[in-house]
């Protein structure tokens, strides 16, 4: 029997809010991760039910002055939390490690959650993001051939769906402008065939599990109606999609998954399969790990600097060509052609002032002043 969606939405905000005090307490933990540079809010386009999008900013320290001429990197990254609950800036210390490792601009998507809007919002609100912001690289400052996407757990399966909706988008009309170089995606979801109980099953270590109240109210809420949605849709899994539907995923794909974890070995099977239809795979099992090992309140110091987080920054495919960078004081990092200075200016369609207003189709909110 399906639950009363009220009871839905009262525990997904209890939730909510108990899980903002702990990213609080993440984001306060030694060495504190940088605050976002600015907030940018998009119009959905692609949804039926039409809202707003907004886009969270972590930029290199060069961006504030850049040259127009000069173009960074672009990572597109979408939180986790069983797309229900989560903010855009829980990836905050991977936003960090890819901007000092990568010397990209990171985008963080604060897509439409359940149950308030149940699937497939949040994949079109994730593809809304990735046309958006192709769109106006020239304006951000971003190169469109070098934009990647990232996600965490529920994100990381929007690492694979948002760019299956996306293509879709393009074939449906949509302008194409540059292109996805490569998806990284941490401990994902990508096949729901599989049942919550075959899932568990596959766990080493059932008391790394995540509790049945979380699983049973993120499937309760993002799988709406019950018994209406199709658990093979490739917008839902991407692991259990044809070869042909696959081929559309950048070239690149590196895909981590956790030891004691319900979703590794559907994890582990997507990456082979990725792997038989001619993309280059990377990434691994993190040993020793439970289902979102990096977002604990007291994270691993310099989380962002060590293994795995900086292998999957020298694994990118965006950083290969170079824009501004800081080297690393540890782990790898990829090469790049040397230091550059910006300055930001954004026309057209999007209108930064310092007071951080913009008219039109967009709207600004800055943690930093923008000029």
């Amino acid at each position: 029997m399906s639950r009363p969606r009220w009871t839905l939405h009262a525990e997904a905000l209890f939730w909510r809010t108990l899980m903002d005090a702990g990213m609080t307490l993440h984001r306060l933990a030694p060495p504190a991760p940088p605050q976002p540079t600015f907030t940018l809010t998009i119009p959905s386009t692609l949804s039926p039910t039409r809202g707003d999008i907004p886009l969270v900013f972590y930029t290199p320290p060069s961006y504030a002055t850049r040259n127009p001429a000069q173009k960074y990197p672009l990572l597109i990254n979408f939180h986790g939390g069983g797309f229900t609950l989560g903010r855009a800036t829980d990836d905050c210390r991977w936003a960090a490690a890819v901007v000092e490792q990568v010397g990209a601009v990171v985008a963080s998507v604060d897509y439409r959650l359940a149950p308030e809007h149940p699937f497939p919002t949040a994949v079109e609100d994730g593809a809304d993001a990735i046309l958006y912001l192709l769109a106006h690289a020239g304006e951000l400052g971003v190169d469109a051939d070098r934009v990647g996407v990232s996600g965490f757990s529920a994100g990381g399966n929007m690492a694979f769906t948002t760019i299956l909706r996306y293509e879709a988008a393009l074939r449906a009309g949509r302008e194409r402008v540059g292109g996805l170089c490569v998806a990284v995606s941490w401990y994902p979801s990508t096949d729901f065939t599989s049942s919550r109980e075959l899932r568990r099953g596959t766990n080493t270590r059932p008391d790394k599990e995540l509790p049945r109240l979380f699983t049973e109210l993120f499937d309760a809420s993002y799988l709406y109606p019950p018994g209406g949605v199709a658990m093979d849709d490739p917008y839902l899994s991407p692991g259990a999609a044809e070869e042909g539907v696959l081929a559309v995923l950048p070239a690149e794909v590196l895909l981590w998954t956790c030891e004691w974890d319900e979703l590794a070995a559907e994890g582990e099977r997507f990456r082979a399969r990725l792997g038989e239809v001619g993309k280059r795979g990377g990434g691994r099992v993190v040993k020793g790990t439970a289902h979102a090992w990096d977002k604990s309140p007291n994270p691993t110091p310099l989380l962002w600097q060590t293994t795995p987080f900086c292998r999957a920054c020298a694994g990118s495919a965006i950083g290969e060509t170079g824009a501004e960078s800081r080297p690393s004081q540890s782990g790898p990092i990829v090469a790049r052609q040397g230091r550059t200075k910006l300055t930001t200016q954004v026309k057209s369609t999007t209108q930064v002032k310092s007071t951080t207003q913009v008219k039109s189709t967009t709207q600004v909110k800055s943690t930093t002043q923008v000029k």
